[in-house]
């Protein structure tokens, strides 16, 4: 009955079909495949391992194809070095045959290759460039068409292909690299349900992304440059959902600063009916060991405090030790956290203003119903979805069991706040009706003697018609 879902990174250590099979048990409700690692086979494994799975249990799960998008990274050094505060680096971009190009040999000192004319094209002086996760630091004093002078304001070791982040500079590039178009064309027609774009920068990285995805899945915009925060209201409005990705942005903002921009995201999304994911080290050390550190355990807490529709695992279960404990420990977390907000509302997400909208009103008047009759449910009958959105919006305190004709739509919802699904199998609405009270008491969600609030359009059926509420007692 938790209503904080749970996405967890397949890889190493989570691959083999009972591997998947025990995550799914601890808690899983969606997979992502990180396309940074592995080869189109291992993915290709995992997608035939979930549905099978799938099929095993009669769970649904959702998998979301998490793309690179355009990393930056130094070119190969001959061995480590290290680089001292006020030290002056030529970066430059290689020629053809991969050397340090004619205009930078009669230059002295430190050389680096870069090769991303891109970076060239876009810099400036002043400037900020950050090396391996922001330890190495920059400051750029000038720059031509083919390299840059920068001064170390941070130093350390430098090693190959270490990755570089630009914090100050939005650069002209899309959001889908030639790799990541190879990999949907691979991965889209696998029965995915959901594509994660990565640095997006503003709202037409989505509608570029669209075009070739053509509805075959959601998309969810990671929100990982302060760049993308500039558009982010036409980023949240473009996409389907939102991923906070702590990592990189934690690298190109002050950490300080990352906290804040978590819960307004967090906030704009729900407010919109858009699922967002807090996500990047939520339970870092239980890589390597079993349990984690308290203030891991407040940042999960803190998440579903916000509002959040799912918390991620990262490296925790795709290579660490204990994958399945860290599932059970977000979980527990996460459970632990919902108890709270029961027992003290306002310790939980603030109430929305309700939208001038028959489709708002209604889920709104759902919830509210159910909180004063003291329903044990709500059931939602929905062709799309979409009045599932609606409701999960607004967070209500029971349960929504969500009924859909569509395999792929119940999937794609277990990355929604509050939802259990199941398929509909009947077309007639009193058809419908008692299958779902079959169901209700089938699972335990309530008894004989409880009330349910149910949500549907009339005419039956038919998408974007959610306009009856019913209440039926048991």
């Amino acid at each position: 009955m938790r209503s904080t879902k749970i996405v967890a990174t397949l890889g190493p250590s989570s691959s083999q079909k009972h591997e998947i099979a025990s995550l799914v048990d601890a808690g899983v409700n969606v997979f992502r495949l990180n396309f940074s690692h592995g080869s189109h086979e291992e993915q290709a494994n995992r997608v035939r391992n979930i549905r099978e799975i799938e099929a095993e249990t009669g769970r649904p799960i959702a998998i979301l194809a998490d793309m690179q998008g355009p990393k930056y990274r130094i070119g190969s050094v001959d061995a480590p070095f290290e680089i001292a505060e006020g030290q002056t680096i030529l970066f430059y971009l290689p020629d053809d045959a991969g050397a340090v190009p004619a205009s930078c040999l009669g230059t002295d000192g430190t050389k680096l290759p870069l090769p991303h004319p891109e970076i060239m094209a876009a810099l400036i002086p002043g400037a900020r460039l950050l090396m391996d996760d922001g330890k190495l630091r920059f400051a750029v004093k000038s720059v031509k068409s083919d390299h840059f002078i920068a001064t170390v304001t941070t130093g350390g070791m430098v090693s190959s292909r270490k990755g570089v982040n630009l914090p100050d500079v939005p650069l002209d590039v899309t959001a889908l690299t030639d790799k990541d178009r190879l990999d949907l064309e691979f991965v889209l027609p696998l029965d995915i349900d959901w594509i994660a774009l990565s640095f997006v920068q503003r709202a037409q990285d989505i509608l570029d992304a669209r075009a070739i995805i053509k509805g075959r899945a959601g998309i969810v915009a990671k929100i990982e440059k302060p760049t993308a925060l500039v558009e982010i209201d036409g980023i949240i409005s473009a996409a389907d959902g939102i991923m906070v990705a702590r990592g990189d942005l934690g690298v190109e903002l002050p950490p300080q600063a990352v906290p804040s921009i978590q819960k307004q995201l967090v906030t704009k999304c729900r407010s919109v009916g858009k699922p967002v994911i807090v996500a990047t080290q939520m339970l870092e050390s239980m890589i390597k060991a079993p349990t984690p550190t308290r203030a891991e355990a407040s940042d999960v807490a803190g998440a579903v405090f916000e509002g959040a529709d799912a918390v991620m695992l990262s490296a925790e279960t795709a290579a660490g030790d204990y994958p399945r404990q860290a599932v059970e420990m977000m979980a527990a977390i996460a459970g632990e956290a919902e108890a709270h907000i029961a027992a003290h509302e306002n310790d939980g997400p603030p109430p929305l203003e309700v939208e001038n909208s028959i489709y708002h009103a209604v889920a709104e008047a759902a919830a509210r119903l159910a909180d004063v009759i003291d329903a044990a449910a709500i059931i939602v009958f929905t062709a799309s979805g979409n009045t599932a959105v609606r409701i999960a919006r607004e967070r209500p305190k029971r349960p929504i069991l969500v009924l859909s004709p569509s395999v792929a739509v119940e999937r794609k919802l277990q990355l929604l706040w509050g939802v259990q699904t199941s398929q509909q199998a009947e077309t007639g609405y009193e058809d419908a009706v008692d299958g779902a009270i079959k169901l209700v008491l089938e699972r335990g969600i309530a008894q004989q003697g409880q009330s349910i609030v149910m949500v549907s359009g009339l005419p039956f059926g038919l998408a974007g018609s959610t306009n009856a509420l019913r209440v039926i007692a048991l």
